[in-house]
């Protein structure tokens, strides 16, 4: 079984670690600096062209050791190689979790229920070559012979935010002449705003729905198909319309001609599937040859996360470190902050893939847990929110530890805008871990010229705590390698989570009720059937609402 037999935190190494916590939130950053001029050295990893500093942290050396028993005490190595070789770690849906054959580079057998999935991978990654290509030299046209310039995906969860993130951070690599969009809302403002831009003889569609019932992508599918045969008629939908499915017959059904259906599988998990033919409008947008580099990447972080020794092994330290502040300091935040506009969007897609990952309250042992699980993931690109959160994360009642990622090199080095945020960066994380003291600030304002009275009034505000930890991600340049790799760190770094919790973080359970009770509220709402008997408020509003729309 993937679940450990014993409760975790009743485990000696948990123990040693809350005991181990209580010391360390007396230690001051600065003063183990100080004392130690290895510290970077030693709390630092390298891959490729991607460095790590974790140096800014609350931890030493023994620390280190017992939150690394605590990762042998889950038999982490074990359920890693349980991942990589297709056991059905996905325990609830009895399935294998398998994102990494999608990028195994080396194209080694791995089997699920006694078959290679790889021949049926390298076929699909074949078609989506071939069709990213004929699309972007415009051999693939539309209905009129027009070269389709503006390629919308139609997807909702991981059908979206993987590969809207991924085409922004590629924005790089488009050509000039080409426009990528996204609907996933089924607001219909997201559809209407999307559909006014465009032009039906230059628009392709790509609908990404599993099974091809996905409620919000075929109702967005619907009103586009709507649109475009109102314009070109339906004969046009075949030359329009593309799909990432497993449902050929819906897809069919539809309009969309089958050899224009690209599939994945069960092993697959949403948040996980930009790799797959989700990706499909990644090899569009940046091409097919940048979107096998962000294979690579993956995959040399699928390498290093396999074989490399828990104690170097990048996304086990971070996981590490995660767990160290949700568990043994009370800690529920955690913020992600890449200063490059190229990764604008990659905090909202690890919001998905951390916290519908790990929000989880039973464990594999079918037991409800009595230990904190994942932590409330926000960012936003830097610097933009050093003047929006960053208050709080400097002065705030209790220190959110975080992830700062930056380039070394930008790929636009427009006179000094990269120093300037380079500089910003690196002065960030140097004030969380230094902070100012109250002597300081009162020599600052001295400086200034104020009196002791202002210097009394004012000295308390102008003081920052400090010692607030963060971990420091530099690449030299955010290419498609580059983002495989990051990308990658990230999913391996939420699995270790969940396998020292003892969660299965590959279902999603928690996204099902909301949309089951919307279906029994649709028809009330329309008048079709007698409201049912839902809470007051519920009844209230759903009566408001009614009468509002008459």
């Amino acid at each position: 079984m993937f679940g450990i037999s014993r409760e975790i935190n009743k485990s000696r190494a948990w123990n040693k670690l809350n005991k181990y916590a209580r010391k360390m939130q007396k230690v001051e950053m600065a003063d183990m600096f100080a004392h130690d001029k290895k510290r970077v050295s030693r709390f630092s990893l390298d891959l490729d062209n991607m460095h790590l500093d974790y140096s800014k942290n609350l931890i030493d050396s023994k620390a280190m050791l017992y939150l690394l028993a605590l990762a042998n005490k889950a038999d982490l190595k074990n359920k890693i190689e349980q991942m990589f070789n297709g056991a059905k770690i996905n325990s609830t849906e009895k399935r294998a979790v398998l994102h990494t054959a999608l990028r195994n580079r080396d194209n080694h057998p791995i089997y699920v229920d006694g078959q290679d999935v790889m021949p049926e991978i390298n076929r699909v990654l074949g078609k989506i070559k071939d069709f990213s290509e004929a699309v972007r030299l415009g051999t693939f046209t539309g209905h009129t012979g027009k070269k389709l310039t503006n390629i919308v995906n139609i997807g909702i969860g991981g059908s979206d935010l993987g590969p809207k993130m991924a085409v922004e951070a590629l924005r790089r690599y488009h050509l000039k002449d080409m426009n990528f969009y996204f609907i996933s809302n089924i607001d219909g403002t997201a559809c209407a705003e999307v559909l006014n831009k465009l032009d039906p003889e230059t628009t392709l569609f790509i609908v990404c729905s599993k099974t091809f019932t996905t409620v919000e992508t075929l109702t967005n599918a619907k009103t586009c198909r709507k649109w475009l045969i109102d314009s070109l008629g339906e004969p046009a939908v075949a030359k329009h319309f593309v799909a990432v499915s497993t449902n050929a017959a819906e897809v069919e059904k539809f309009g969309i001609n089958v050899d224009n259906m690209f599939e994945f599988w069960d092993f697959v998990g949403g948040r996980y599937s930009m790799w797959s033919a989700i990706g499909l409008i990644i090899a569009i947008a940046a091409g097919y040859d940048n979107f096998e580099k962000m294979l690579d990447g993956a995959h040399a972080m699928d390498e290093h996360f396999r074989y490399a020794d828990l104690a170097s092994n990048m996304p086990v330290i971070l996981a590490l470190l995660s767990i160290w502040y949700v568990n043994f300091f009370g800690i529920r935040n955690h913020v992600i902050v890449p200063y490059d506009q190229y990764l604008s969007l990659l905090p909202a897609y690890l919001q998905q893939l951390v916290m519908e990952s790990n929000g989880k309250s039973v464990d594999m042992n079918n037991n409800f847990i009595t230990y904190q699980t994942s932590p409330v993931i926000f960012g936003g690109a830097g610097t933009d929110v050093q003047h929006s959160f960053f208050q709080l994360l400097h002065q705030g009642t209790s220190f959110v530890p975080c992830d700062f990622i930056i380039p070394a090199i930008s790929h636009n080095e427009i006179g000094n805008h990269h120093e300037i945020l380079l500089a910003n960066i690196l002065a960030q994380s140097e004030a969380l871990m230094k902070g100012k003291t109250t002597a300081q600030a009162a020599e600052e304002l001295k400086a200034k010229g104020l009196s002791s009275k202002e210097i009394a009034d004012l000295k308390r505000y102008k003081t920052f705590k400090g010692n607030r930890p963060s971990n420091t991600i530099i690449f030299k340049k955010i290419d498609a390698y580059a983002l495989g790799e990051l990308v990658a760190l990230y999913e391996h770094k939420t699995f270790v989570e969940g396998v020292i919790w003892n969660i299965n973080s590959f279902d999603q359970m928690g996204v099902e009720l909301g949309k089951q009770l919307a279906l029994k509220i649709l028809p009330e709402l329309q008048g079709e059937a007698n409201p049912e008997a839902h809470d007051a408020s519920t009844n209230s509003l759903i009566a408001l609402i009614k009468n509002l729309r008459k």
